[in-house]
């Protein structure tokens, strides 16, 4: 028996042997950053200072001289953002940001997602155009916006593109693009969330206004930009992008103001709705409280109450805002729970969960699902399969909307685009990264699409380690399962997508184990022949009563600290357990 009833293999990391890390760096944390492929301690500055150049990005210049003009001449500018939390945070930067750099009219649209779907549509130029903007501005979306773009441009309003996601073979006719995932872009990393590059375009409008003496011939202060990083460092850790250099220095400087207090109203009431103490505020607590509150307004209802809450500077209403998201993730919740019982229900009359039945590529559909949450859904089955899932909603008109999620080693929107190549007819549209993408389709074709998306899927199966592991650094031994080290695990480094939180590893015996909450079990344990005894939980445990009689388990874990009532011990949070005794 295992724990989440999937049996998996816990390996060791593999350790780089060559590298200039110091020996004023904890014996730990060396082995830890090794692993993780830093060698040298330059890597590891989080300074604003080591951040490369805003001017690197391709199309800056020319976003920033319509920008000047934009400025200049008081257009009217609004921001056109995506419904999920890095839509949002990218709205809440471009607004302030630009409004802080002297542009006095600035408004924002942010699409409903059961209305009219993804990104700057047609549809939503009509909507845009209700408020006479004389620019448009995309944050988060708009790489593939090409009849958007038209539409807008065709009605005279200028169009300028912020986006991350990866482009297609056609780019839209916008005025200026700034995305680092263009062809020949010179950014160093293409890891930037959609707030990261409207950041930047911030940044390198300042340095231009700066240049041009702006601030003094307004008599305006030079505000700073570094105000903004609490909504930066929300939307990359919510968005899951790679934590590279950028992201972590990015991250990093966003948590530090929330933990000295400086921190906007409408993120400082979501933390606490979230139960969590911005003091000690790590980049986990945005990925996996934080965010999802503020997704629940795109995903069961309308962003821009998500929205609304981070722009408002009323502590007041930023808390009654707060409490609405908390209310809707409680509803969106509900929604996932039955939505996966019956997605491993359909798996189970498929044969799927038997691994000689399983299809390389997974698709699910249920005409009553939530659009809503079928991200969440194939993200879950994903992990449940351990191989690529979309999982599919109706989206009316004989539509259904698809939302994909896949494994390392086969690039997702790869696969959609083979398919729309080998298949003109059969998507209507897409878009996406290599593990997440979104996509459209009529119901009448979803029988041919889960075919070829099997068929795909297979090609690139045949190269890709399938065995479910999990990936540790080590034992640890008594003398390091102290608050000390848990301290210093969650604060010498911003651990996230690619550079992940430390994982560890070992045998124990079980001296206690009882169910809390319903589905969590709450374990004390101590090494066979040790002495210290540590407390530990399992999350979100399948039948936990099954586990009670445990005697000893081979566990993965993370080093935590538990705070309750103002104490503060270690305490393990299980990633994996299985039974020996």
């Amino acid at each position: 028996m295992y724990y989440q009833g999937v049996k998996k293999n816990i390996v060791t990391r593999t350790i780089k042997k060559n590298s200039s890390l110091e020996g004023t760096i904890h014996p730990l944390l060396k082995r830890l950053f090794l692993a993780r492929g830093i060698t040298s301690e330059t890597e590891l500055d989080r300074t604003l200072s080591k951040l490369p150049s805003p001017w690197l990005l391709s199309g800056m210049e020319a976003m920033v001289t319509h920008l000047i003009t934009a400025i200049n001449e008081q257009q009217r500018i609004c921001i056109v953002a995506d419904f999920d939390a890095d839509g949002a945070t990218s709205c809440a930067v471009a607004i302030k940001g630009l409004q802080l750099l002297g542009a006095g009219q600035v408004s924002f649209v942010v699409p409903n997602r059961f209305e009219y779907g993804y990104g700057l549509t047609p549809e939503i130029v009509e909507l845009v155009k209700l408020q006479t903007p004389d620019v448009i501005i995309t944050v988060d979306n708009g790489i593939s916006s090409i009849d958007g773009v038209k539409t807008a441009t065709d009605a005279g309003i200028k169009v300028l593109v912020t986006d991350h996601h990866l482009p297609g073979l056609e780019l839209p006719a916008a005025d200026a693009i700034v995305n680092p995932n263009l062809p020949d872009d010179k950014f160093p990393s293409g890891a930037l969330a959609g707030v990261g590059v409207i950041f930047y375009v911030l940044m390198a409008l300042r340095s231009r206004l700066r240049e041009q003496n702006w601030f003094e011939k307004k008599q305006l202060p030079e505000p700073n930009l570094a105000q903004l990083l609490d909504y930066v460092a929300l939307g990359t850790v919510a968005d899951v992008v790679a934590l590279e250099r950028i992201n972590r220095i990015l991250v990093h400087q966003g948590l530090m103001r929330i933990r000295t207090g400086h921190c906007h109203p409408g993120l400082q009431a979501l933390i606490e709705v979230s139960g969590k103490n911005p003091q000690t505020l790590v980049s986990s607590d945005l990925g996996f409280s934080v965010g999802p509150r503020l997704n629940a307004a795109g995903r069961m209802d309308d962003m821009s109450l998500g929205i609304q809450c981070l722009l408002t500077d009323d502590p007041a209403l930023a808390k009654d805002i707060a409490l609405q998201l908390d209310q809707l993730n409680n509803d969106r919740r509900e929604v996932e729970a039955v939505m996966k019982h019956e997605a491993m229900a359909y798996l189970s009359d498929m044969k799927a969960l038997d691994e000689h039945h399983l299809p390389a590529g997974v698709c699910l559909f249920d005409s009553n699902w939530h659009q809503g949450v079928i991200g969440i859904l194939a993200s879950r089955i994903k992990d449940r399969v351990h191989r690529p899932v979309i999982a599919f909603a109706p989206a009316g008109k004989d539509l259904i909307k698809g939302s994909a999620r896949s494994i390392p080693g086969v690039h997702i929107r790869d696969v959609l685009s083979d398919i729309a190549a080998a298949h003109p007819k059969l998507l209507s549209k897409f878009g996406g990264h290599a593990m997440a993408a979104g996509l459209s389709l009529n119901m009448h074709d979803y029988p041919a699409f889960a075919l070829a998306f099997d068929e795909m899927v297979s090609k690139r199966l045949a190269n890709v380690d399938l065995e479910q592991k999990i990936l540790s650094d080590g034992e640890l031994t008594e003398q390091e399962m102290t608050l000390e080290i848990a301290d210093l695990l969650q604060y010498s480094a911003t651990w996230g997508q690619e550079f992940p939180e430390p994982v560890f590893d070992g045998i124990f015996d079980v001296i206690q184990a009882r169910i809390v909450g319903q589905r969590h079990l709450k374990l004390v344990l101590r090494k066979p022949d040790g002495d210290l005894v540590i407390d530990a939980i399992a999350f979100f445990v399948d039948q936990p009563e099954h586990w009670l009689g445990l005697r000893q388990i081979r566990t993965a874990y993370k080093l935590d600290i538990n705070e309750f009532r103002g104490n503060r011990s270690v305490q393990f949070i299980i990633q994996y357990f299985e039974k020996i005794v």
